[in-house]
């Protein structure tokens, strides 16, 4: 089966390094504050049970992790029925699934992992991309247990997004 491989993980500090790379009047210690002051107001509404929208990125909620369900609203209760939160991104926009669709391309994961040395200094990649469409599962992966989309609360994302 085909599965999602990282190649590297990107904190604040790169993203920032990143984006003042691209042309903008703006330093990365900047952005950087921008960035660590949209996460923190982030979690702070999400917190608020608000969903933050930015566009052609993600919709983040809270999600409930739940253990089962109750048979009537008189039976249910907090600590018997909920497990624990999660972090929710369901992609929206440019970053909708069905754009990754289109715009994703998959590799094997050797050539990947090849090409990561390559940029190191080994020479030698194997480049097998298939174009746009090949890539199944649309998203569903979810990481460190902290996000994961999807949502029937109509919160005006056009429904395409992770679950």
């Amino acid at each position: 089966y085909a599965r999602p491989v990282v190649t590297e993980t990107i904190g604040i500090d790169e993203l920032a390094e990143h984006m003042a790379s691209h042309n903008t009047p703006f330093s990365k210690g900047a952005i950087k504050g921008l960035l660590t002051d949209m996460v923190s107001c982030v979690k702070e509404l999400v917190l608020q049970n608000k969903a933050v929208k930015i566009d052609n990125l993600a919709i983040f909620s809270i999600g409930i992790i739940n253990k089962m369900g109750a048979a009537s609203i008189k039976e249910w209760s907090l600590a018997k029925f909920v497990e624990g939160y999660r972090l929710r991104a369901r992609a929206t926009g440019k970053l909708s699934n069905t754009q990754l669709s289109l715009d994703a391309n998959a590799k094997n994961a050797m050539d990947l992992l090849n090409s990561s040395e390559s940029a190191a200094g080994d020479t030698t990649t194997g480049d097998t991309t298939q174009g746009g469409g090949t890539t199944e599962g649309g998203g569903t992966s979810q990481g460190g247990g902290t996000s994961q989309g999807g949502s029937t609360d109509g919160t005006g994302d056009n429904g395409d997004g992770l679950e």
